[in-house]
């Protein structure tokens, strides 16, 4: 595709995306939306790890001290400068309105400095086309976007086009992973933890509950899981029963996962699509990708998923998805500011 920027023509589409929602600090550059020239991704979890979760004031700060750093390395690992780059673009909500801030601050003053177009992102936007990175799917796909902060059902008809079909009720999936992660003594974050733990144990070893909520709606609920859960444990500590750490594990996930794979697969099938994405940080759930994967097949339904390192939180994703916002024209002004409550598909600007 042929670009033209202050008399110049180039043939690709550069743009720099910088990811600041929530404890990554990160920055890539993409060429049209799908080669990776870098991604650049400072995590915080050591920081935030003795507090079993994100503190939001103190990710704030640390993106104010690595921001510039990480945007640097991006450029340099990409082998260009600000010459090259065809627009800005930043992830603007939702998620840490402070850590939003920080990224939204730097996109604009970039974008002004050097008279770049702005592309404001919305963070569930970027998650879905973490899965267009590479070998694109065809459109319309429904999307299982699962994280600690969301766990969302999209029907995705066109680009740009999303229709929320399903969304949780209480705790997102990731949320419920890492506070029974917790109570648990496995630590932060409670994920990948479980997931490995898991390995070997019987899903099916205790009999926690599965919420499909009425009148076969494709929303979630996992808080009633998780006090399942809790009360498990104490009952078990007040009978001073041993506790098999490894079936919980695969028992608590098997709920989880149950839930999650029935409704996607419900979803795609009244909807009529062919592809079903995962996208979020539980999308690397290597339970979730096998038992989607081997169920959606006796639909004769494709399953997609990124690659871990672009299932969590990083700036290819958002670059990725940029590059087509970037083809629609779509751009913001330079009075962007950090929206936390961002809805999908609904840009304030």
């Amino acid at each position: 595709m042929m670009t033209e920027r202050c008399g110049q023509v180039s043939a690709e589409v550069i743009i720099l995306g910088i990811e600041t929602s929530c404890d990554e600090t990160s920055a890539a550059v993409v060429a049209d939306g799908s080669r990776i020239m870098s991604n650049i991704i400072s995590s915080q979890v050591p920081v935030h790890q003795r507090f079993g979760g994100v503190v939001p004031e103190i990710a704030s700060r640390k993106h104010v001290e690595l921001i510039n750093s990480v945007i640097s390395q991006s450029l340099n690992e990409a082998g260009v400068n600000f010459k090259d780059i065809t627009a800005i673009a930043v992830t603007y909500g939702p998620g840490l309105v402070g850590a939003l801030l920080v990224g939204v601050s730097a996109a604009k003053a970039l974008a002004y400095t050097l008279n770049l177009p702005l592309i404001g992102l919305n963070h569930v936007e970027s998650h879905i086309y973490a899965n267009f990175l590479s070998n694109p799917p065809e459109l319309p796909v429904v999307c299982l976007v699962v994280s600690g902060g969301h766990t969302d059902l999209i029907f995705i008809e066109a680009h740009g086009s999303y229709e929320l079909i399903g969304r949780t009720r209480d705790d997102a999936a990731g949320e419920a992973f890492d506070k029974v992660a917790r109570v648990m003594g496995l630590g932060y974050p409670g994920g990948p933890l479980i997931d490995k733990l898991a390995v070997g144990g019987n899903p099916t070893a205790i009999d926690f509950p599965r919420a499909y909520m009425e009148n076969d709606s494709f929303d979630f609920s996992f808080s009633g899981l998780k006090s399942s859960v809790l009360n498990y444990l104490n009952k078990a500590k007040m009978k001073d029963e041993e506790i098999n750490m490894v079936d919980l594990a695969a028992s608590f996930q098997g709920a989880v996962v149950d839930v999650l794979v029935d409704k996607s697969l419900a979803a795609a099938v009244k909807y009529g699509v062919k592809n079903i994405l995962l996208a979020g940080g539980v999308a690397s759930n290597t339970r979730l990708r096998q038992q989607l994967t081997q169920q959606a097949t006796s639909f004769g339904i494709s399953v997609r998923y990124p690659e871990p390192v672009f299932c969590t939180d990083n700036a290819a994703m958002v670059a990725c998805a940029a590059y087509y916002k970037y083809l629609r024209h779509e751009f913001a002004p330079l009075t962007l500011n950090a929206v936390p409550g961002l809805k999908l598909g609904e840009d304030v600007y």
